[in-house]
């Protein structure tokens, strides 16, 4: 754990690790291919592959590396978490979700009390509604690097009926 991010950060080997590769800023960053890799949850080849096959643009940062702008890393997640919503997926196997989720936000919708915002970490989204005036001091934005903290006092283990009898699974993560 360190003090920027204080707590395990999803997709990483290390908190440490991640506080290093990863650069939290009040605006829209640009992040190299490896920080967008770890942040979409795949290898750093398959998010090279994706760049060169023209997928997801590629620019090149201050200092001449190859990296990706921020808002077009939280609409190319947003996407992929759409096809991957709606193809068939199996039964849950097993799962126990943990409170922190780092991830890009992918949209913010705000009105005139409240703002609706959505964070893609890996293959999961979340959705926060919070006040306007907190998003706004926040800065909340597409394509900034967020945290969802998730608070429950109730966790569930879910693991999957027997082969051949299927559930339909209640307020489960896809």
């Amino acid at each position: 754990m360190c003090g920027t991010c204080r707590g395990p950060i999803p997709h990483m080997r290390s908190a440490a690790t991640a506080c290093r590769r990863l650069r939290y800023s009040r605006s829209v960053p640009v992040y190299r291919i490896r920080e967008a890799a770890d942040l979409l949850g795949v290898s750093y080849d398959t998010m090279l592959r994706w760049a060169d096959s023209g997928r997801i643009d590629k620019i090149t940062d201050d200092a001449g590396r190859l990296a990706v702008d921020g808002a077009a890393l939280a609409e190319f997640a947003r996407e992929r978490a759409e096809a991957a919503a709606s193809a068939e997926t199996g039964p849950v196997t097993a799962q126990s979700v943990r409170n922190r989720f780092t991830g890009l936000v992918t949209r913010v919708v705000k009105d005139t009390v409240m703002a609706q915002v959505e964070i893609q970490a890996g293959p999961h989204r979340f959705v926060s509604l919070l006040s306007r005036e907190a998003a706004d001091e926040l800065g909340l934005e597409p394509g900034m690097l967020a945290v969802a903290a998730v608070k429950a006092t109730n966790v569930s283990v879910e693991i999957p009926a027997a082969a051949g009898r299927r559930q339909a699974p209640r307020n489960a993560l896809s």
